[in-house]
């Protein structure tokens, strides 16, 4: 489904025979050969020059053929010599869109920058104009995704240096300048505020394989992180600390002025908490009452308020995400985890949701609320659809179908019918058959903005990454780039119109699900599970 039927025209400039060109295809995907110095027979035939238009005449009774363009392929310098010269740089260049987004798969910023750079003084003013319309593209869809890369700022001070000093020779670079000051002139205030406003989700143990999930904010002292727990935990401040496990098994008492994210922390594994007087792990889980306060708790809920505070969580994050950081994650996630900061909380807290569903129905230890839960779950879910927050739908439903829940049969008998229909109507959505599609049936009826399955969408780019070459005889394939492009392009899709799902759930509700207590251990929870209806 994902392969590329790219084929490849051997155009050597020492060769004086050449290939006989190919038609024009009739499908609505890309189509290239390799770019050659010298030109070819049929140059006019498979020319960039020629124009959308021109195709629209040729197939007018092709409804998608819009999204079609011609593209020659080769390497990445001239690709983008292919870019500023033969194409008109403007916001609905399909070719240039597919650029920008995929660049990172088969050259560095650095790369881009060294091949934009515009150092020869004698350049015609249409070919600068060019560079810089499409660094400014660049920088519109980055916005403050690369404003920490030392290569960009190192190539935006000199480009900035080098308009400048062409301005009274070519004064049409004014409005190009102005762009380019723009991106130089961000205040360090706004960077610092920006960074502190991003929410973090720091795990805090709270047995060896519990812990809660809470969301603060990145510059967070362990002072008042200690103060959420206790709260959270139902105990007194003074009676507990605050313990980060190293790599190397050490343990460190953290102080409570002590930045919890700070640089001298990094070599931590886990935060741990413990009682103040003996130094021990907490655990929550001895006292039979405070489990029944805990599930009480739960069920007293209003399950639109939960749906609308998970959605909450998810939007803040998702809507801080750049669509590059899936390429970066698939591609280079180990050279660029700074990268996939969002994505990658977005994707811990879709597991954290699935876990939180699981360790509140096996810790309750009566069948009749074990019901309820259920119940209850269904209906959270139903309600995220509702939502559009598929995401967290998803990891509902993979909480109440993992085994140590699903295996529960004397509870699941005793979930009133009309819910059993219901489940069986929303579980229908993450059939897998089909390439999951009725996901994505269901994903594309909804209007924006809404939250797709993040895993689902990383692994359409897997599949087409690891489905196809990234380069033919150091050509660079760019059929598969477009292909992982209009994935990636969802995600923008989804983001449009962000305040017009804007909703607001109670205090308790949001302070619940902004601390959310989860078991980690699958062992645990299948024994939490036979615990509760042991093996036949």
């Amino acid at each position: 489904e994902y392969s590329t039927s790219l084929k490849i025209m051997d155009f050597s400039t020492e060769s004086t025979s050449r290939a006989e060109p190919l038609t024009m295809p009739t499908f609505d995907v890309p189509y290239f050969r390799y770019i050659d110095d010298e030109g070819a027979e049929g140059e006019e035939e498979w020319s960039s020059s020629r124009s959308l238009s021109s195709i629209e005449e040729d197939s007018s009774a092709d409804s998608a053929v819009s999204d079609r363009y011609v593209v020659v392929s080769g390497t990445p310098e001239k690709i983008l010599e292919h870019l500023l010269n033969d194409m008109a740089l403007d916001d609905d260049n399909k070719l240039l869109d597919d650029f920008l987004l995929t660049y990172p798969v088969f050259m560095s910023t650095s790369d881009l920058c060294q091949a934009l750079g515009m150092e020869d003084p004698k350049e015609a003013l249409e070919r600068k104009q060019k560079v810089l319309h499409l660094v400014s593209q660049w920088m519109s869809r980055c916005k403050d995704f690369l404003r920490e890369d030392q290569h960009v700022k190192i190539f935006m001070k000199t480009l900035y240096r080098h308009v400048l000093s062409d301005l009274y020779e070519h004064p049409a670079l004014e409005k190009e300048l102005v762009i380019i000051s723009h991106f130089q002139n961000i205040s360090e205030t706004e960077q610092f505020m920006s960074f502190f406003l991003f929410p973090v989700l720091c795990h805090v143990y709270v047995t060896m394989d519990s812990f809660l999930s809470m969301r603060v904010h990145s510059e967070v002292v362990v002072q008042e992180l200690l103060q959420a727990v206790a709260e959270r935990m139902g105990v007194s401040q003074g009676e507990i600390i605050l313990v980060a496990i190293t790599y190397t098994g050490g343990r460190l008492l953290l102080q409570p002025q002590e930045r919890v994210f700070s640089a001298s922390l990094r070599s931590v594994e886990r935060l741990h908490v413990c009682r103040k007087d003996l130094g021990e792990v907490q655990n929550p889980f001895v006292d039979n009452s405070e489990i029944q306060q805990r599930t009480a708790r739960v069920l007293s809920l209003n399950t639109w308020d939960v749906a609308v505070a998970l959605t909450d969580v998810d939007w803040t994050i998702f809507d801080s995400m750049h669509e590059q950081e899936v390429i970066y994650f698939t591609f280079n996630r180990h050279v660029c985890s700074s990268h996939t900061m969002a994505l990658e909380l977005l994707l811990q807290r879709c597991n954290e949701v699935q876990l939180w569903v699981m360790t509140e129905v096996l810790l309750c230890p009566t069948l009749c609320k074990r019901v309820q839960l259920i119940k209850k779950f269904i209906k959270i879910a139903a309600h995220c659809k509702a939502q559009r927050n598929l995401n967290c739908f998803f990891a509902i439903f993979m909480g109440l179908n993992a085994a140590a829940v699903s295996r529960l049969s004397h509870t699941w008998e005793k979930v009133p019918g009309k819910f059993k229909k219901l489940f069986s109507e929303l579980e229908a959505i993450t059939d897998p058959s089909l390439n999951h599609k009725a996901y994505r049936d269901s994903l594309k009826k909804m209007k924006v903005p809404k939250i797709p399955f993040l895993p689902l969408l990383l692994k359409d780019i897997t599949f087409i990454h690891e489905g196809n070459r990234t380069f033919h005889n150091n050509m660079v394939n760019f059929e598969k780039l477009h292909m992982i492009a209009d994935v990636v392009r969802l995600i923008r899709q989804c983001q449009k119109d962000r305040n017009g799902i804007t909703q607001k759930s109670s205090s308790e509700v949001r302070a619940y699900i902004d601390c959310l207590h989860v078991i980690d251990n699958q062992q645990t929870l299948f024994e939490l599970s036979h615990r509760l209806e042991p093996r036949a």
